[in-house]
């Protein structure tokens, strides 16, 4: 970085930590993640609305990013079989 122009540093700066925040592969794992505990958790009915909701939520933020596409596609399925299964316990209940 030079002296000579430092708002052009600062700018340049922010904008490598900007691209370095959205390739980070933590969000993948944090989707893939939320996925797993959603779908464990899922015959509790509530509980696996809420995780799958989640789940697939932060899988679709995940996916925008090609290094975490796969992880973030794999917890949306995790998500969706997470609200399959709570509304399969969910129904078992109420019969």
């Amino acid at each position: 970085m030079s002296q000579d122009n430092p708002v052009a540093d600062r700018l340049l700066a922010e904008a490598r930590k900007k691209s370095a925040r959205r390739e980070s592969p933590a969000l993948g794992k944090v989707a893939l993640i939320i996925g797993i505990v959603a779908l464990v958790a899922s015959p509790i009915s509530i509980v696996g609305w809420i995780g799958g909701l989640a789940a697939i939520g932060v899988g679709l933020a995940a996916v925008r990013n090609p290094e975490t596409a796969k992880p973030a596609k794999i917890a949306m399925g995790l998500g969706f079989a997470a609200i399959l299964v709570g509304v399969f316990f969910f129904t078992l209940n109420i019969a």
